[in-house]
This record gives structure tokens, sequence and C-alpha cells, in this order.
């Protein structure tokens, strides 16, 4: 029996970043996509995810506001989120992990380190 293929949810509003991490992604995860902290919102609404890659800045809701909320879900609660940001300053990180995050990625993002991420995160 093979293993289900995880399904991560990655929310950027920058069509260059979706595509250079769904790219990332491909050969291990399938991948959902938002563009905004609000469409991420309904999608895990109504369709479970096993991770969330959450960009900072976005207008509307910025990353950590989603996160937040992804936090005061019951059904979402759990969820690994990591935040990926053009910011990495300690202060950043902090934020982040305040925010309810369990990583902090820079980008341009080290495709060995987020994988490295996943697989700590999404480890049975």
């Amino acid at each position: 029996m093979t293993a289900r293929r995880r399904t991560i949810l990655v929310v950027d509003d920058t069509p260059d970043s979706i595509m250079v991490l769904c790219a990332l992604l491909k050969e291990a995860y399938d991948t959902k996509v938002a563009v905004s902290g609000e469409v991420a919102l309904r999608v895990l609404g109504a369709a479970p995810v096993d991770l969330v890659l959450l960009d900072v800045m976005m207008p509307g809701l910025d990353g950590y506001e989603v996160c937040r909320r992804i936090r005061a879900m019951p059904a979402t609660a759990a969820l690994p989120v990591v935040f990926l940001t053009a910011r990495d300053t300690p202060e950043d990180a902090a934020l982040a992990l305040a925010a309810g995050g369990d990583g902090h990625l820079a980008k341009p993002v080290d495709p060995a380190r987020l994988h490295a991420m996943l697989g700590r995160l999404l480890a049975p």
C-alpha cells in the first residue's frame, strides 16, 4: 500500500512565487493555491489540507491575521503553518511564531530548507 500524498495550500498574492513554490513541491506533494488570505480561509473551510505555506505581506488580510484565524477555528487549529516572507529579521520570525506559525522561511525559498521543514512538520 502506498502512502497518501499530502496536500499543501500555497497562499501568496504573487503569481511568480506561486509558480516557484508549486514547482518545488510537485514531486512530493499535491498543492492547492489561494491568492489572498480571504480565499485561503474559504479553501480551508471547503477541503482539508495537511499544511499551509503562507505569505506574510498580502493585501486585505495579512499572513499573521490569516494564521490567527486558522488557529481560532477548531477544524484547523492544529494545522501546520509555515510563513514565507521577504522580511527575514529576528523580529519577523518572532511575529510569525507569536501569530501561531510553526516555521518561518525567507524568500527566495531555499529548496532544501523548505523540504526539511515540511518533512519535519508532516512526519507521521
